[in-house]
This record gives structure tokens, sequence and C-alpha cells, in this order.
């Protein structure tokens, strides 16, 4: 398994504030990229994974309605988050 329960702490620990805190926006928005990342890598592999396309573009959308959430709540949280994740926006 490519998620791991020392990489979604590790994850959290950076993003989130704290390991535990999981219901961190940040902490949140950092793991659907991670996830988002891994998904782009195997649809190169296999373009005919069309679970898995679908997958990914919920996973997007989530994402980015996160990203709306908090951009609303804190607009210098949000720009740092992006610089740090290499988000396109």
């Amino acid at each position: 398994m490519y998620l791991t329960k020392e990489i979604k702490e590790e994850i959290f620990a950076k993003h989130g504030g704290d390991a535990k805190n999981t219901g961190s926006t940040e902490g949140q928005i950092a793991l659907f990229t991670f996830r988002i990342s891994h998904l782009t890598e195997h649809l190169k592999k296999n373009r005919h994974d069309y679970n898995t396309e679908r997958s990914l573009v919920l996973l997007v959308g989530k994402r980015r309605r996160l990203l709306d959430y908090l951009k609303k709540k804190d607009i210098n949280k949000y720009r740092e988050l992006i610089k740090e994740l290499n988000i396109r926006k």
C-alpha cells in the first residue's frame, strides 16, 4: 500500500501541526495532494483505468472545495500552502 500509517502521520505533522490533528484543513489538503499525485502517476501507466480516473476527478474536487474554504477563512495560510505544495491556481 502506498499510503502507510507513518506517511499519513508525517503529512499531518508537517501540515496539520500535530500527527493526531487529522481534521485540520491544511493537513487534509496535503493528504489529498499526496493521493492525487499517486493516482496521476498510476494513470500515466494505465490509461484505460476509468475507475481510477473518476476517483481522481472526485478527489481533485474535494481538494478544490477545501482550498476555497481555506481561502475564505485565512488567505495567508492559503497562499502559504499553495506555494508549499506546488498547487496551481
